[in-house]
């Protein structure tokens, strides 16, 4: 009896304790703060909480060879960047045409503008009648040319702003991207106007402000793009230093990121723009001439502004901090807002640390030139949950249109950092939060939904890992 009695016992605490186990091994449920935003407060909005849970978060991830191999492997095999180094003396019509007409096609749906009223069809012709692609010659002449100032990529040669529905003003249909000071590129077409310019990028092909572009030989252009010695921008978004002298130069915005050399012409005891620079980093940055043409003049860059004389090591914490330095501010579509989206984003933080990434979502999510794990319909529930639950610090997880990036884990929760629109999750009894955010945000993965029974894991189409 009193065996029989023993082993019920232990029969009885081996389940329990099995139930135990399994419940610590899920994850716990999570609180929503007065923001509403689950699971965050105040402690998870500081990098320093971040890093500490990360482990080895000083080990150096991918060292300067491995990340130029990745960087040389993503030019040649993702179709989405471009050698502009390496473009023949003419291109032909249809490669030009081909890149102006992959944005600018008629649109198919209505649009909406700032005050929500219907763009007029009238309107919509006019802009088309502006990108003359079919002015473009059998043989195009491409010119070189550097971005002088922080500059729109358009869809199309216009400052319209777009919508797909009225009163909802954050995703302009026409923007595309942005390009920074000292950025290379080619004008491959200009508008009908003459104040657009189709420009091809390494990153991107779009219109641009003409006037936002200074033109130059292309071995004096990449000379200045490889010189040494030379600042990388780590801050998110620093400006040079005030002076009247250039105004060009003066606050000029320099984004995460950005690498410029420095101007090693004046000497150490002469003024810079009218003012010391044993304070500063004297920079070397491209000038718009009067004629358009590019020339390279010194502006100060404070030291106390977030900048290295090399990309940032990439580590763990590296990745944190420079996430974080983007907190809270402001969703912008396309770098719209003097802010960026969610692939702008992750791709500024790791372009701080030497990695150039593509521009898009969908590229990023599938470039040959990464290390990465598709996800279809074929692939389920749970499975796609285990892949969640050994996501690490940096890992990037795309879903349809947007891409977050991991920052650690709580008791078995997975966290994300990312430029989101909202967060919807289900509440205890089952009904449905939304919260709006539209900003760079911190939240748990696992409980945001997509849609009504659809989680972002559920929609998760892959995985990319930085290695």
């Amino acid at each position: 009896m009193n065996t029989l009695r023993h082993t019920l016992l232990a029969a009885m605490l081996a389940v329990a304790v099995g139930a135990t186990a399994a419940r610590a091994a899920e994850p716990q449920a999570l609180v929503a703060p007065p923001s509403g935003v689950l699971g965050i407060t105040d402690a998870q909005l500081d990098p320093a909480f971040w890093v500490a849970r990360a482990g080895a978060a000083d080990s150096v991830v991918l060292d300067t060879r491995a990340i130029a191999a990745i960087n040389d492997k993503v030019m040649r095999l993702d179709p989405s960047m471009h050698d502009i180094r390496h473009l023949g003396a003419t291109l032909p019509r249809d490669q030009v045409k081909g890149w102006v007409t992959q944005l600018t096609s008629k649109p198919s749906k209505t649009l909406y503008d700032v005050d929500g009223k219907v763009v007029p069809a009238a309107m919509i012709d006019a802009v088309m009648a502006n990108a003359r692609v079919d002015g473009i010659p059998p043989n195009v002449t491409p010119r070189y040319g550097m971005a002088v100032r922080r500059s729109a990529l358009r869809g199309f040669p216009t400052d319209l702003r777009a919508f797909s529905h009225a009163g909802d003003t954050d995703i302009d249909r026409f923007q595309e991207s942005t390009l920074f000071p000292g950025d290379p590129l080619v004008i491959v077409h200009t508008s009908q106007d003459g104040k657009w310019a189709f420009v091809v990028s390494p990153r991107y092909a779009a219109w641009m402000h003409a006037d936002d572009i200074a033109l130059g030989d292309a071995p004096a252009i990449f000379a200045h793009v490889d010189a040494t010695p030379y600042r990388v921008i780590t801050g998110a978004k620093p400006d040079t230093v005030f002076t009247p002298e250039v105004p060009a130069l003066s606050e000029l915005q320099l984004d995460m990121g950005t690498r410029l050399p420095l101007d090693t012409s004046v000497a150490a005891d002469q003024p810079v723009n009218g003012q010391t620079a044993y304070t500063s980093w004297t920079l070397s940055l491209p000038l718009r001439g009067a004629d358009g043409t590019l020339s390279f003049h010194p502006a100060l860059l404070q030291r106390n502004q977030d900048s290295a004389a090399d990309y940032l090591p990439l580590t763990r914490a590296n990745i944190i901090h420079q996430a974080f330095k983007f907190l809270g501010e402001r969703y912008g579509w396309g770098h719209a807002y003097n802010g960026r989206d969610c692939s702008g984003f992750v791709s500024d933080v790791y372009r701080s640390m030497g990695v150039q990434m593509p521009r898009n979502t969908g590229d990023q999510a599938k470039s040959p030139g990464f290390d990465h794990t598709l996800y279809t319909d074929k692939d389920s529930h749970d499975a796609r949950v285990k892949a969640a639950m050994a996501l690490e610090v940096g890992d990037l997880v795309y879903i349809p249109g947007h891409v977050m990036m991991v920052i650690g884990n709580i008791d078995g929760q997975p966290y994300v950092i990312h430029d989101v629109g909202g967060m919807s999750y289900r509440q205890a009894d089952g009904s449905m939060r939304r919260i709006k955010l539209n900003a760079v945000s911190v939240t748990p993965l696992l409980p945001m939904m997509f849609n009504d029974t659809q989680t972002f894991v559920d929609r998760m189409t892959s995985i990319v890992r930085i290695r």
